[in-house]
């Protein structure tokens, strides 16, 4: 007899808060992130840009929207993301 917990122990997974900026494929979409970087040597505030390829199932998220995204497993060549929530629309 083996016992399986009620709760399954999850690593924990990074997030990220981004706007949609291309979403012409197929349950895809490709999330900007912005963060701000101070400068090493002249201390000014930098904006530093990444983009991400996300999954998202139901085809919901548009361009111009505020999406929160998670790290997961990889589900194609560049797809490591996967879209949680919609946090704002675009107006």
């Amino acid at each position: 007899m083996s016992t399986t917990p009620t709760t399954v122990e999850r690593n924990l997974r990074k997030e990220r808060i981004g706007i949609v900026t291309s979403d012409k494929m197929n349950k895809s979409i490709v999330v900007t992130v912005e963060r701000r970087v101070m400068h090493p040597k002249y201390g000014k505030f930098v904006k530093r840009s990444s983009t991400f390829m996300a999954h998202d199932e139901n085809g919901d998220a548009h361009v111009g929207d505020t999406v929160r995204i998670s790290e997961t497993r990889p589900l194609s060549k560049m797809k490591r993301w996967r879209v949680v929530e919609i946090v704002e629309r675009a107006k």
